[in-house]
Formats: C-alpha cells, sequence, structure tokens
C-alpha cells in the first residue's frame, strides 16, 4: 500500500501545521474585526451550482472540478470555490439573515490541476464576502481587510493590482471591439483561447500560452470603454484606497476566471514567490450577477479569497517571522515513583492554571523525557525528583537555550507566564 497522500495533497503537520494554524486564527481575528460573520457550506454541492455560475469557458469548469456520482446517481463536486456557495446559502436563508450580509470563510477547496508550488489539488483558503451593497464603499473594506491580512502577517514584497471590467451595459460592445481585433490572429491562438475569442474574449488576458504574447499586449482595453457608471463605480474605489493609504497597480489587463464578476477587480501579486502562474495570494472583485445566476433576486456582492497555502510560502520565502509552533509550554519530567505521583498532579494544576502542560505516559530515564519534550515543542521542562519533592521546588529549564534555576512549585504559573525571560 502507497502510504504517500495523494498527488497534489499534502500533510501538515507540527511545525509547520502550526503556522497555519496561526494564518487561521488571524483570519478568524481579522474578520472579526470588521464585523464579518463565520459561515460554513458543505464540502460537496450539486454540480450545477458551479458549472452555472463559473462559465463553460472557464478552467474551473473545463479542466479542474472533481465531479463524481453518489449512490443515487446525483452529481456532486468537491467545490473548487466558496463565493458561489456562500451565495446559495444566502439566497436560500436571506430572511433570517442581516441585509447587507457580511460573511466569511476559512476551509479546503478541490481544484485538478498540475500541481506545484502553490498550486495544490487541495488548498487552503480564507474568503470574505459582502452581499447586498452596491456601492464602492463594500469594495473598498474588502481590500482594506485583505491588505490589512497581509501586511499585519509581515509581507512586504506584494502588489495590489485593480481593475475595473465593467458590467452588462459597457462589456458586449468592448468585447465586439475585442474579437474584432483578436480575429486576425485566431491563428496564432491555441485551443483554449480560440475557445475563449468565441465564449468569453476577455479571458485571453489571463491565457497561460498567449496572455503574454505582443499582439495581445497591444489588444484594447475596457478601461476606455465603461460606460459612465462604471467608470464613476471604480472612481470612487479608487478614491477610498486612496484615503485608506493603500497603494494600488491600475492593471488595464487584469480579468477574472470566472464569469459571474462584474466591475472592480483585484489581486495580490507576490514578487517573492517563484512561479509566475502562482504568485497571486488573493484575489477578488464584485459579482453582482451571480446571484441572478442562481436563479436569485438581483444582488449584488463583492468578496475575495485568498490562498493561505501561498501565504504561508510567501512569509518562508521573504524570512518573514512565522505564526509560532504550539507545543505545550511546560513538560513536566518526574523521576522516581513519587515524582510520578507528584507530576501528574503537577499537569494537573498547571492545566487548571490555563498553562499548556504534558508528561510522559511512561515511566523513563531523564535523558529519554527531555528528548520527548524536546520533539514535542515545550518550551519549558520543569523537572520533579526526590529533591525537589522534599524541597517544594521544581527545576525548571528553559529549552531555548538550556539555562535553568530552582523554583518554588506555588510559583512555577507565574514563572510560567514571565515574559521577560529569566530577568529577576
Amino acid at each position: 500500500m502507497d502510504l504517500a497522500p495523494p498527488r497534489g495533497t499534502q500533510d501538515l503537520l507540527p511545525d509547520r501545521a502550526d503556522a497555519m494554524l496561526g494564518l487561521y486564527e488571524a483570519a478568524h481575528s481579522t474578520a472579526h474585526l470588521y464585523g464579518f460573520r463565520y459561515v460554513e457550506t458543505p464540502t460537496f454541492e450539486h454540480t450545477e451550482l458551479f458549472s452555472r455560475t463559473s462559465g463553460d469557458t472557464s478552467d474551473v469548469v473545463t479542466k479542474e472540478m472533481y465531479t463524481f456520482q453518489d449512490k443515487g446517481g446525483r452529481s456532486l463536486t468537491l467545490r473548487p470555490e466558496s463565493s458561489a456557495s456562500v451565495v446559495r446559502a444566502y439566497i436560500t436563508h436571506a430572511q433570517e439573515l442581516p441585509n447587507p450580509f457580511k460573511g466569511y470563510y476559512v476551509g479546503s477547496e478541490f481544484r485538478h490541476g498540475r500541481p506545484q508550488a502553490g498550486r495544490l489539488r487541495e488548498f487552503r483558503q480564507f474568503g470574505v464576502e459582502v452581499i447586498g451593497v452596491e456601492g464602492a464603499a463594500a469594495d473598498v473594506e474588502v481590500v482594506a481587510l485583505g491588505e490589512r491580512y497581509v501586511r499585519e502577517r509581515g509581507l512586504r514584497e506584494y502588489v495590489l493590482h485593480l481593475n475595473s471590467i465593467g458590467d452588462g451595459n459597457c462589456r458586449p460592445a468592448y468585447r465586439e471591439r475585442l474579437v474584432d481585433y483578436l480575429e486576425p490572429y485566431r491563428d496564432r491562438l491555441d485551443e483554449d483561447c480560440r475557445i475563449r475569442l468565441s465564449k468569453n474574449p476577455l479571458r485571453v488576458f489571463d491565457c497561460k500560452v498567449d496572455g503574454g504574447k505582443d499582439f495581445v499586449i497591444a489588444a484594447p482595453t475596457i478601461a476606455d470603454h465603461l460606460c459612465e457608471p462604471c467608470g464613476i463605480h471604480l472612481g470612487e474605489v479608487r478614491a477610498g484606497l486612496d484615503e485608506e493609504g493603500i497603494a494600488y497597480l491600475l492593471d488595464p489587463r487584469l480579468v477574472r476566471g470566472l464569469d459571474y464578476y462584474t466591475r472592480s477587480v483585484f489581486e495580490w501579486v507576490s514578487s517573492a514567490l517563484p512561479s509566475e502562474q502562482s504568485s497571486t495570494m488573493n484575489a477578488g472583485g464584485r459579482y453582482d450577477g451571480l446571484a441572478e445566476a442562481l436563479g436569485g433576486p438581483p444582488t449584488p456582492g463583492v468578496g475575495f479569497a485568498m490562498g493561505l497555502d501561498r501565504v504561508l510560502l510567501a512569509l518562508e520565502a521573504e524570512g518573514a517571522t512565522l505564526p509560532p509552533a504550539r507545543g505545550p509550554r511546560c513538560f513536566v519530567v518526574a523521576i522516581g515513583g513519587e515524582a510520578e505521583t507528584a507530576g501528574r498532579s503537577l499537569v494537573a494544576d498547571l492545566r487548571g492554571e490555563g498553562v499548556a502542560a504534558a508528561a510522559s505516559y511512561e515511566q523513563r530515564p531523564l535523558k529519554a523525557q527531555l528528548r520527548m519534550a524536546d520533539r514535542a515543542g515545550a518550551a519549558f521542562v520543569a523537572i520533579l525528583g526526590e529533591q525537589e519533592i522534599a524541597d517544594g521546588t521544581v527545576t525548571l529549564k528553559q529549552l531555548s537555550d538550556g539555562s535553568q534555576r530552582s523554583v518554588p512549585t506555588a510559583d512555577l504559573v507565574s514563572w510560567l507566564n514571565r515574559t521577560d525571560g529569566w530577568a529577576d
């Protein structure tokens, strides 16, 4: 039996799992700071939810969905993204939810693609959605939340890209002009882009094969073809970002791979990540057409989805401080039969005071228990032997530098909670 995880997936084990847990917790705290409420949607949905909303030319639908039939013959798909699921849930429960609705999620998504660093088949995302607000203030808040998250994690080597892709009023005319321009170059496009040219020509700009070709770069962009409302909306988003002090690059060739986006789109691109295909850490935009695509009433929305695996890779690439390991604060080392009983009591007392504590389940030599403490990621060991029990003390050892001192057992919690090291 092959015990390796399936291709494109990975085990997260300490200390890397601790770092990812830190990113999860930061996502919860940042979202709560901005007034967002946590939501969970099913790991798998009816396939139609994604095929109707993502568009039949998107890579998600044509190449990347994990789709299967259940025992009842129903077609189900592991969620490749969560915006459609959140909006579906909102439409279903709109009468019970506040308006506007501000929700966020943290969880796994699934897409079948060629695995590489930062591009897994099971990947972790932190996403936020504001549903029910048409004005630019919602776009600005979503961007500000995402910017705050990456900045407070310690990332610096990234650029926020911003664009507007218009709406149903101005995009059709621009689409015709773009097709007229690209049609003479059809034979120079790969098969995927020829299909996109017929069904969704804006997506030629983000084609991995043809997007960087000279004639594509020279193509007209929608920036010069926005209708007045879309132009005003983009101006308001830019003004709001300026007011927030958030720098951005206006990128007229930025589009989205999913069909439900309208008006503002944005993404954070890291220069620290080595692969151009995996350098986008966070992407999002406005999706005012998504609710209608699901059969609901017209309902504006805006959000982002941040790839936490890529955020972790970017932190490592920049040499930023990673979220700390989560080993026990104190590992109690008991030497001798009498000390074992006292050690179990001490572990219980520490946990009762809110101090993370652990100990060996079995009697082992001192060196073996110290190795256990080190592998457990403990910050300190509290050694109990006959002398310590007689004196009412423990020998407290800091594993980071090996320094140690005798501490009264009654003062152990205060010593473990100190933030000034061994200073008296």
